[in-house]
């Protein structure tokens, strides 16, 4: 497991004390939102398992608040409440109605332990525990809630684990979801911002898939060449706002002679990450290593999107060197291919790779985000630290361990606030070894 070998964690001992469903609070009715095209490829990733602790006494009374805020949500964001299903045609489609169950809410006690113990910088396998759905595919929310939230209390506060089918909604759709339900949990009377949820005004293809769940450990069961036996680690860096401020300056140093724009902090701390990672894994010169990330595309589609777009409106971005190359230059040269793999992905690129897709559609699994991969899926721009029920802000927002693979990364803003950024890294032990003790990455003196 992860984090084994590196300290002796206290188990949980954790106890489930009840299992319910929450369902919107008022009558909605059926209603049924086809899948797109940006949404299908997600059917065989596993759900999105986020993580957020928070101190507080009264854990009956927060669990109480929480589910009542739940219900008032789900009326605007009632998808969250529904399944997955395919109409007559075989085309995905979320479907709500009245009598399905909602969102699956279970409460355990693992009051042994407090929360400091659990804001540690390498995930330990205790996480796993207090996150639902571990390892499931988005495919099972057919007949499993498309949210699952796993409330536990711990000695001085709780952990919220939550479980998103990626199917249904990207990042960006996730964090506004919290936001709204903090909102509602805090006083407010409604969301500042109610989700926009009409899919097919950003495609309307109907892409017919024929998939179904995997036998019970049969092939697909073993996700492929995607976990090999090895344990990976997984660990946070935190980069404070003069280390992020130091890479961005050093990268635009010496601006280009093509008159590209400045390379932002975005681009100046992945060239930093690829280039440190790649020489972590102690790769050869003429290896090749990818660089993927997954961008927001609601201001990159034509007509653009609402930021309050709800579902998913991601696309993989890939740029790859040679390891040689990526070494040998300065910062800047690795900064530019991600910056130009960007600012090429506009809207003409977004539609042919979507039309290529439909054509032969293609369901992702990790090992196809390319060799020697660095990966980013997450944006600090995303203001967890701001998700506040009325009792304070997180002290400690993670993911959980599905989707994650040698080379995955997910950027949070610092607790700290600023321009400080978290870099939850996964990453094979030995690599992870060499980059801990490399004071280059770490920007340390």
């Amino acid at each position: 497991m992860a984090g084994e070998g590196v300290k002796k964690e206290e188990p949980l001992n954790l106890k489930i004390t009840n299992k319910s469903h929450v369902q919107p609070e008022e009558k909605i009715g059926k209603k049924e939102y086809q899948l797109v095209t940006f949404d299908l490829p997600y059917l065989a990733f596993y759900y999105n398992q986020k993580l957020l602790f928070y101190k507080g006494e009264d854990f009956e009374g927060m669990v109480q608040k929480l589910k009542i805020g739940l219900g008032v949500v789900l009326k605007e964001f009632h998808q969250l409440a529904g399944k997955l299903g395919k109409d007559e045609e075989g085309v995905f489609r979320v479907e709500y109605d009245d009598d399905m169950l909602g969102v699956e809410v279970v409460e355990a006690v693992a009051d042994e332990i407090g929360v400091d113990d659990l804001t540690v910088a390498e995930s330990t396998s205790n996480f796993k525990e207090l996150i639902p759905y571990t390892g499931i595919l988005n495919l099972e929310g057919m007949h499993r809630p498309l949210l699952a939230v796993q409330l536990t209390k711990l000695k001085d506060g709780f952990a919220m684990g939550l479980a998103f089918n990626h199917a249904v909604l990207d990042g960006t759709a996730t964090w506004q979801f919290m936001t709204s339900w903090a909102e509602i949990c805090s006083g407010s009377p409604s969301t500042s911002a109610p989700p926009f949820l009409d899919r097919t005004k950003a495609r309307n293809t109907r892409v017919k898939l024929d998939l179904s769940l995997p036998e019970p450990n049969g092939p697909a069961a073993s996700n492929g060449d995607a976990k090999p036996a090895p344990a990976l680690r997984e660990r946070i860096f935190k980069f404070p706002e003069s280390a992020i401020d130091k890479i961005k300056s050093t990268v635009n140093e010496n601006p280009p002679s093509d008159g590209s724009k400045p390379f932002s902090t975005f681009q100046a701390l992945s060239s930093h990450i690829w280039r440190h990672v790649s020489h972590a894994r102690n790769l050869k010169p003429e290896d090749y290593t990818v660089f993927t990330v997954f961008a927001d595309c609601r201001k990159r589609v034509d007509p653009p999107m609402p930021e309050t777009y709800f579902g998913n409106l991601i696309q993989a971005i890939f740029t790859v060197t040679a390891v040689g190359l990526l070494s040998a230059h300065p910062p800047q040269f690795g900064a530019s291919l991600v910056q130009k793999a960007i600012e090429a992905h506009n809207a003409k690129a977004i539609d042919e790779r979507n039309k290529e897709w439909e054509s032969a559609p293609k369901i992702f699994e990790f090992k196809d985000a390319g060799v020697n991969c660095v990966a980013v899926g997450s944006s600090p721009r995303f203001k967890v630290y701001d998700i506040d029920f009325g009792w304070g802000k997180p002290e400690n927002v993670r993911s959980g361990t599905n989707n994650k693979f040698d080379g995955m990364i997910y950027l949070y803003p610092g607790k700290s606030g600023g321009r400080s950024i978290d870099v939850e890294l996964t990453l094979d032990p030995q690599a992870m070894g060499r980059l801990e003790q490399n004071k280059d990455f770490l920007l340390e003196p």
